[in-house]
């Protein structure tokens, strides 16, 4: 009986958390992505940190812009990262650009658009700021042409840590029931 109740509560233990290994955000097209949102709240600059995955063509001739912001609606736009010149987004490869724009708080989203006939599949983009922590998003799928792809994670961080709390909660009564039934 007390071998049967430990079995069950380690995979309940390992159901309870299995998805939160697995499950990643995707990124996804934003319809109605508005640049008009740039605000003028002070100048700071950010290292953006963009890799290039090794099943990306060897090189683009695209034309790829970045916007990242806040939850507070602090954004930062570059218009144009890509110079066929520096050979930048090469496969295999990783490229960082310095970007001044607005001071924001941590970074919650980022957005990649990609304008041409080439393709270009970005591993992942790491922005540095300031005053947050670094932020890693992680792509790894060809971006589409002519509309901004990326993420959007300014309110699910609140509601993933209530989920993780919850369920954190959940297992350690669950712990304690089972204690008390084998005493």
């Amino acid at each position: 009986m007390k071998r049967a109740l430990c079995t069950l509560l380690l995979s309940a233990f390992i159901f309870t958390f299995s998805d939160a290994v697995l499950s990643s955000p995707l990124p996804e097209a934003v319809k109605s992505f508005n640049l008009s949102y740039i605000q003028n709240g002070g100048s700071c600059s950010y290292s953006v940190v963009i890799t290039t995955s090794c099943s990306s063509p060897k090189y683009t001739r695209d034309q790829i812009s970045i916007s990242f912001g806040d939850a507070y609606g602090n954004q930062i736009y570059a218009p144009r990262l890509d110079d066929p010149s520096s050979r930048a987004f090469e496969t295999c490869s990783s490229d960082t650009f310095e970007i001044d724009g607005p001071c924001a708080y941590q970074i919650c989203y980022v957005y990649l658009y990609r304008t041409g006939p080439d393709g270009w599949k970005p591993g992942t983009v790491k922005i540095y700021a300031y005053n947050s922590r670094a932020v890693t998003f992680t792509y790894n799928t060809f971006i589409p042409s002519d509309v901004w792809y990326g993420f959007n994670l300014c309110n699910s961080a609140s509601s993933t840590h209530r989920t993780y709390s919850q369920r954190w909660y959940v297992v350690i009564m669950g712990l304690v029931f089972a204690l008390f039934s084998l005493l």
